[in-house]
């Protein structure tokens, strides 16, 4: 039923008129999605291709996230003191174990000390402050390319550029080092050094792996050193990379792994994880207002249910297999390079992408950019195969004609 209360607005002049302009935005109104499906407000239909940057694992409107929410929402939605919730309660148990199967106990216990965050920024900034509790050391070390989060602490750790330099001076005592340069790390990681944030694939930075020998020398340069090692799973988390987390591929054991977009199952939310050994905050030195509230939680432990069931780590992984040897195959002068794993992938251009993003949505499909001239494809884990296909298909065209 129509809002009588509420003025018929043109949603583009709307934006134009009271956005802070912080984020830019594209000239369409997206006002519903179902599945691997956008529609815009002219009826038009997308094939999704970035899961909303990644947060939408399941698609849109999955039944199961859906049902626990409303369900949820009739009960309890958040309440400060709840501590003891069910739900909430259920959600830690439920990440732990989930955390398990790919991060197995060592000699400093398992990832189960959780701290619940609004975001994958916020949670960010709870390892590193608990990173610098922990050790009492002051520095940390990241990387070139590397991309953390918007806030002061995780844009401190994000690396050198226009959107981070723009807001110095930051929070000290961060040094950036090329990625996938073991060398590097060991001149830069020392006796004041609290944790080194890493990610496994660098999204935003290009869409970057590390290689198995660099980051297994990370881990082992971090335990000699008295460094934590801090791994950024946001992205790469929860299926995307054909694992569940994409640690796995490498057999690393991290002292804490910080999770974010898919984990809220589409409500924000995000954690920081730490092993039980390393001992937990003092009360009231670290919390948040909404984090780990109740409705999150309910949608949480639904979407990791229906990713355990359903199997999407290794159907990611099977599906990734084949766009990547599709989209290697491509007879395109204007492609550098395809790399990635599961359904994480980019296409590396010679010229900016932004263009070309346009002209594929202009043939039905939403993609993402990863720096000025990569391509990115985060599809939904639940994308249809014949989805699949109508995007490669566009992509070819579009690359084609570039």
């Amino acid at each position: 039923m129509a809002d009588s209360h509420r003025p018929t607005l043109d949603f583009a002049e709307a934006e134009e008129r009271h956005s802070s302009g912080g984020v830019r935005r594209r000239p369409v109104t997206i006002v519903r999605a179902e599945g691997s499906s956008l529609f815009d407000a002219e009826g038009k239909r997308y094939v999704d291709c970035a899961a909303a940057h990644g947060w939408a694992a399941l698609g849109h409107g999955h039944p199961a996230v859906t049902e626990a929410i409303r369900v949820q929402a009739g009960r309890l939605v958040m309440h400060t003191e709840s501590a003891s919730n069910d739900v909430r309660a259920h959600w830690f148990v439920s990440l732990a174990a989930f955390l398990l199967g790919d991060f197995p106990a060592n000699d400093r216990g398992a990832l189960s000390r959780i701290q619940p965050a609004n975001s994958g920024a916020e949670a960010v900034e709870a390892a590193l402050k608990f990173a610098r509790y922990q050790t009492g050391r002051l520095a940390f070390v990241a990387f070139t390319r590397g991309f953390h989060g918007r806030t002061f602490g995780a844009l401190s750790a994000t690396a050198p550029g226009a959107r981070r330099d723009t807001f110095a001076p930051l929070v000290p005592e961060f040094t950036h080092v090329p990625y996938d340069d073991l060398a590097a790390v060991e001149r830069a990681v020392n006796d004041r050094t609290a944790g080194v944030v890493v990610e496994i694939i660098q999204g935003e930075g290009g869409v970057h792996e590390g290689s198995t020998a660099f980051l297994q020398g990370l881990d082992r340069c971090c335990r000699d050193r008295g460094a934590l090692l801090i791994v950024d799973e946001i992205q790469t988390g929860f299926g995307r990379t054909g694992r569940r987390f994409a640690s796995a591929w490498h057999g690393l054991a991290p002292d804490i792994v910080v999770l974010g977009k898919a984990l809220g199952g589409g409500i924000p939310m995000g954690a920081a994880v730490w092993r039980d050994g390393l001992g937990t905050f003092e009360s009231g030195l670290h919390g948040s207002t909404f984090a780990g509230a109740p409705l999150a939680c309910a949608a949480s432990i639904a979407m990791m249910e229906v990713l355990a069931n359903g199997r999407l780590a290794d159907r990611a992984a099977r599906l990734g297999d084949a766009l990547l040897a599709e989209l290697r195959s491509l007879d395109a002068p204007i492609v550098r390079a395809v790399r990635g794993r599961g359904l994480m992938i980019g296409i590396e251009l010679k010229r900016k992408v932004g263009p070309l993003l346009v002209q594929l949505m202009e043939r039905g499909v939403w993609a993402l950019p990863a720096g000025l001239n990569v391509l990115r494809l985060l599809p939904p884990l639940t994308i249809p195969e014949d989805d699949l296909a109508f995007a490669v298909t566009a992509i070819r065209e579009t690359l084609a004609g570039a």
